[in-house]
């Protein structure tokens, strides 16, 4: 094997990157010509590739996470009709009839968990739509939305339109009605 000097060893080094462009101007060899102000411009363009919708996400995110609350229940409607239950019991006589009583002690609380139910299946169901039609309001060339930010909406819709219609048939009785008295 033959050794090569250092003076070989430079000049080969040399050589070689004189001769092989650099990777970054050889794929774009327009922007190596490029001056001060054209390079001004480029920062303040947002990039091909960035992520946008981060709002519509997020509103998604809330549609779903409110139209389960309307399912399941949530705070304010589990403190209203604690509240309720309250004034029922106070506002009901000690000689009042068993009907009266269910009425007001319960029948109230009854119907005021249904409404803060169906007020968060409402507000879900609205946010659900205005995160699903957003991109038809948006810029011209910002249409499309991420797949997961409009199934989580459809998610927020569909749990919205559950819950409202749960919480309709509860108030009105159909569902799960106070018990009659006998």
């Amino acid at each position: 094997m033959a050794e090569k000097t250092e003076d070989e060893t430079v000049t080969g080094t040399a050589a070689a990157t004189a001769v092989e462009p650099d990777a970054q101007t050889a794929e774009r060899p327009e922007e190596a010509v490029a001056g001060p102000e054209d390079t001004a411009a480029e920062e303040h363009e947002e990039p091909a590739g960035a992520p946008f919708g981060i709002g519509q996400g997020a509103a998604a995110v809330v549609s779903a996470a409110l139209g389960l609350v309307s399912l399941t229940g949530g705070w304010p409607g589990t403190v209203a009709a604690a509240r309720e239950t309250l004034v029922g019991q106070l506002r009901t006589a000690a000689d009042a009839s068993v009907a009266t009583q269910i009425k007001e002690v319960y029948g109230d609380a009854w119907n005021t968990t249904a409404l803060w139910g169906g007020l968060f299946a409402l507000v879900a169901l609205i946010t659900g739509v205005v995160v699903l039609v957003r991109p038809a309001f948006g810029a011209p060339g910002r249409t499309a939305q991420a797949p997961w930010t409009r199934s989580v909406a459809w998610a927020g819709v569909t749990l919205g339109v559950i819950g409202l219609l749960l919480a309709v048939l509860t108030y009105t009785g159909v569902l799960l009605g106070l018990p009659a008295a006998s």
